[in-house]
């Protein structure tokens, strides 16, 4: 998957959260948050806010698939709120995928 084919897979799962993210769906879109800040920070305070909160529902999403993908829970992206668990994070984003049938991508009645 190239720059352009995660972006566009990325938007068009805006709140998609289950299935799965493969490594380079979730890096390319990553850098894509970070060039789109980086601009809208250029230009000024309320467009880098905006931009933010534009891009947090698909992160969110793409960072659940992704733990999908490894075989974890997409809740486990809380514990990069307490600052120490964002490496955890990071550690398991950059984990290969993981063979077979994956429970957590699967909606609970």
């Amino acid at each position: 998957m190239n720059f352009g084919q995660a972006i566009s897979t990325c938007l068009s799962k805006y709140a998609t959260f289950s299935g799965r993210a493969s490594r380079p769906e979730f890096w390319w879109f990553f850098l894509f948050q970070i060039l789109v800040s980086v601009a809208a920070s250029m230009i000024g305070d309320t467009v880098a806010a905006l931009a933010s909160l534009a891009l947090l529902l698909p992160a969110l999403a793409v960072g659940t698939r992704r733990l999908h993908d490894i075989g974890k829970s997409g809740w486990w992206q809380l514990i990069g709120l307490t600052g120490i668990g964002l490496f955890v994070l990071i550690y398991w984003w950059v984990q290969p995928t993981t063979e077979g049938s994956n429970a957590h991508d699967v909606v609970a009645a």
